[in-house]
């Protein structure tokens, strides 16, 4: 006997049902011009080498996405569980490494794709890795659920350094970046994001890595205190990304409390500007006009840099937007869903007004569709009260 795995076969609320309804009619759009695959994207990047993207899939596998020909067909396949982050690294950037549910870190030769050292180590999933250079060595920097940082020799595959909030309160890593200003050939500056509100500061070398106590002072005592974390959110914090002028380089969040921020350094990493996406935002960049915004709620919100103001809105997606990465100069930002598609919109100021104004015309039609009155009823209420007993009746 067959069972169906189609969700309008079994019992579902009003609700669920409206929302699979919803999902089912925007699935079919074209908006972004969607490359269509056939998993979950978790995570993407930008290959330094080409115009190309590394997506993490959660069918196990890296692939490597031609956005211009639209080519899907490299793919870097062995894990049996999903990946949930990819980074290009090693010597040269001749390695693709892949964190993964399975606990263990993957790598692969880039040019002709055979597995090479899996790193291990985690005692949960892998949730973000990043490649840095560290006192000339090759380095792997892993965050897990399991709330360890890992700093590892790419070459060797030994374990440099294991890191841990000093209170042991971290929660389950969710973003790493390396600080480009804080940071030297000898020495790194890295920041952690967590599934609690804190952002955790460390300083890495080759010989010693440990968290970095801010002392800060207290505006109304003048006095002076430790800092141990940045805490500018309520809750998650999914992204952080650095972005600015060589001299001015701010620390940029996204958090599952519905904003995204741009925190001052010049002002010890207090916030100076938050965006307010609504429901959770998964990821952030910035150029030097638009700061661009993605998460739960699927749809790409670009905002006004100099006024903080929302500008457009890009729908298309029909799930989670998991990941988003600036295209070119920064003219395009491509997103990426759970829904399995990748789309491309344009952030050029003329593509952004063009999009702005087709957008309002449309809500203006619908606006204008739910206005116009319901023709006007040829029976008298008497009339309609007995066809509404006739229609009760159980007679017939």
């Amino acid at each position: 006997m067959s069972r169906s795995i189609d969700p309008g076969h079994f019992f579902q609320t009003d609700a669920s049902e409206t929302t699979r309804a919803l999902k089912a009619a925007k699935s079919g759009n074209k908006n972004g011009n969607p490359i269509v695959l056939q998993s979950k994207i978790l995570n993407a990047i930008q290959d330094p080498f080409s115009a190309c993207i590394y997506i993490a899939e959660s069918a196990g596998c890296v692939r490597k996405v031609n956005l211009e020909t639209r080519d899907t067909k490299i793919v870097y396949r062995g894990p049996a569980a999903p990946v949930t982050s990819v980074a290009i690294g090693g010597h040269g950037g001749a390695t693709v490494f892949a964190g993964c549910w399975d606990k263990e870190i993957w790598s692969w030769d880039r040019e002709s794709r055979v597995i090479g050292r899996r790193y291990k180590g985690h005692s949960d999933f892998i949730k973000a890795i990043i490649c840095a250079k560290i006192g000339g060595k090759d380095c792997l920097i892993s965050g897990g659920a399991d709330s360890k940082i890992i700093v590892w020799d790419t070459a060797t595959g030994d374990r440099l350094h294991t890191l841990r909030d000093r209170t042991d309160t971290m929660m389950a890593l969710q973003d790493l970046a390396v600080d480009p200003q804080d940071s030297s050939d000898a020495e790194i500056t890295l920041v952690s994001s967590s599934s609690d509100p804190h952002i955790r500061r460390w300083r890495i070398n080759l010989s010693s890595a440990s968290q970095i106590l801010d002392t800060v002072e207290v505006s109304l005592s003048q006095s002076r205190t430790v800092r141990d974390t940045i805490r500018e959110h309520e809750t998650s914090v999914y992204k952080v990304v650095f972005s600015g002028d060589d001299e001015d380089i701010d620390l940029w969040t996204a958090s599952a409390d519905g904003t995204a921020k741009c925190l001052s350094r010049e002002k010890n990493w207090s916030t100076q500007e938050t965006y307010t996406h609504g429901d959770y935002v998964r990821a952030v960049v910035v150029t030097s006009d638009w700061v661009v915004t993605a998460g739960r709620d699927e749809n790409v919100k670009v905002w006004d840099k100099s006024t903080g103001n929302l500008w457009h809105i890009y729908e298309g997606h029909y799930e989670e937007i998991t990941a988003l990465v600036l295209l070119g100069q920064g003219n395009r930002v491509a997103s990426f869903s759970i829904d399995g598609t990748i789309r491309t919109w344009g952030l050029e100021r003329a593509d952004l007004n063009k999009a702005r104004s087709e957008r309002e015309d449309k809500l203006k039609g619908v606006v204008k569709e739910q206005q116009v009155q319901p023709k006007k009823s040829l029976l008298t209420e008497e009339e309609e009260a007995e066809l509404a007993e006739l229609m009760d009746s159980d007679d017939g």
